[in-house]
């Protein structure tokens, strides 16, 4: 039996779950909040309600008297402030409990919705999750309904040409906070995009059990997260 605490921070969601083997038992998130609010990303008030959600979650648990067995957190890419907070926030708890830290691949958080409830997808698709990493450039992977990589997670200047190698071949399933900007420009008939994807701490829950399963656990001391902000500053060169 598992009982792992999820805190996902990588874009403006901040959210905080609590699965028992791969079960969710207990969500928290502030997507009511930035509903209510417009404009700019909210990473920075991670740190206020990050918190706020852990303590929630934990007294959750100590109420019904589940010890927790790990902490998983979502290792980017993403916002260098929010993973930073997060990542921050699972370090302390882990070694605060002397639990065992998991980290769990953005992107692929991002697919598990997908999977879940597009079970019709055909056999040979895609999945491409998208985060926004400003103008015209996003941070994305390719993998099959397996969670296979097709395509290394990698920082891509979307144009008419994009994917295309793949697409000829594959239909192509495209979501995230990075897919909107993309519809006016990828129009291979291959392509289709899916609205309102989330990244969502309770999505951890499945692959985070299995690396639990497989003791497949980082250094408390020493893990640090994927920054998108060093992979922008990579394409950046790139076009200099």
């Amino acid at each position: 039996m598992s009982v792992i605490l999820h805190i996902e921070t990588a874009t403006d969601i901040c959210s905080v779950a609590v699965s028992q083997d791969g079960a969710t038992i207990f969500q928290t998130d502030n997507l009511e909040n930035l509903e209510n609010e417009t404009g700019k990303q909210r990473t920075s008030n991670h740190s206020q309600q990050l918190g706020v959600m852990v303590d929630e979650a934990i007294s959750f648990t100590d109420n019904h008297a589940i010890p927790f067995d790990a902490v998983s957190i979502s290792e980017g890419p993403g916002s260098y402030t929010g993973l930073r907070i997060g990542v921050s926030m699972a370090k302390g708890v882990a070694y605060a409990r002397n639990l065992k830290l998991i980290s769990v691949p953005t992107l692929k958080i991002l697919c598990v919705p997908v999977l879940l409830v597009h079970d019709d997808l055909p056999e040979d698709a895609l999945l491409c999750p998208m985060l926004d990493a400003r103008r015209m450039e996003v941070y994305c992977a390719l993998y099959t309904r397996a969670l296979k990589p097709e395509k290394d997670i990698a920082p891509v200047v979307i144009d008419e040409m994009s994917f295309k190698e793949h697409l000829d071949k594959h239909p192509i399933y495209f979501f995230g906070n990075g897919a909107e900007k993309c519809k006016s420009v990828i129009k291979h008939p291959n392509a289709h995009f899916l609205d309102n994807v989330k990244l969502l701490a309770k999505n951890m829950a499945p692959l985070a059990e299995m690396k639990f399963l497989r003791d497949e656990f980082e250094d408390v001391a020493y893990f640090e997260p994927n920054y998108l902000k060093e992979f922008q500053a990579t394409v950046a060169k790139k076009l200099i």
